[in-house]
């Protein structure tokens, strides 16, 4: 029998995400499920191929500490003159995908079903890996923004690795998009188009993993952020 490695999660969120694991297992194993388990990098862009030939279709854009991702909260801060918001020192390492290749990945994993009775089936959906603080540095060359250190809002290590592969999905042929600067034109180009609709006091964090964190961040102020038109 496959028992999974121990869980160690530093956040709720994390928490879910192995409970999720445990069930996948026991499905797998209880009724016989084909189940493929997407472990998903930090998704940035706003369309694909397909939703860019409409503008209903365009996807949600979440620029705010809780539900914006961290690149799509850079190139929103970059594109309306915000210095660039990074946690603690950016050292934290993460890895990031494409809205277009996460379409894809699932595509493919659709196509690429374990076969009844196989063991959970689990995909890295991730294009690349990159420190945060690196990728500031990106988006303030572009931009012409300064990056700002704030005390950070999440209880996790001030400077990490990650070692993750996709060789199943390059395999299968995924062919992954790279950040590069210009493909932030995209995002660049929605920001313009609505900014007009940015709550500023919204860019700084306002949630707290544990009393400790909210102590050290006391000294945010929402209110203190200025757009620059």
């Amino acid at each position: 029998a496959n028992i999974l490695h121990p869980a160690s999660p530093g956040s709720v969120y994390h928490a879910t995400k192995c409970l999720d694991a445990l069930l996948w297992q026991f499905y797998q194993k209880n009724d016989q499920l084909r189940i493929t388990d997407l472990h998903q990098g930090i998704v940035w862009g706003t369309n694909t191929p397909q939703t860019i030939r409409d503008e209903r279709l365009v996807n949600r854009f979440d620029y705010d500490g809780d539900y914006g991702t961290v690149l799509n909260r850079f190139l929103m801060q970059g594109a309306m003159g915000v210095p660039l918001t990074v946690y603690g020192t950016g050292g934290q390492t993460r890895a990031f995908i494409h809205i277009t290749d996460t379409a894809r990945c699932i595509e493919i994993s659709i196509n690429n079903p374990p076969k009844t009775g196989e063991r959970v089936e689990i995909f890295n959906q991730v294009a690349e890996t990159r420190r945060v603080r690196d990728v500031a540095k990106l988006v303030a060359d572009q931009t012409g923004v300064e990056v700002n250190l704030l005390p950070n809002p999440r209880q996790e290590a001030a400077e990490n690795e990650l070692d993750v592969s996709n060789r199943k999905f390059c395999s299968l042929g995924l062919d992954p998009i790279t950040l590069d600067a210009a493909l932030f034109d995209e995002v660049t180009e929605v920001v313009q188009k609505y900014k007009h609709r940015c709550n500023p006091t919204k860019i700084l964090p306002a949630s707290f993993w544990n009393k400790k964190r909210a102590e050290e961040c006391a000294s945010l102020d929402p209110s203190s952020v200025k757009i620059k038109n």
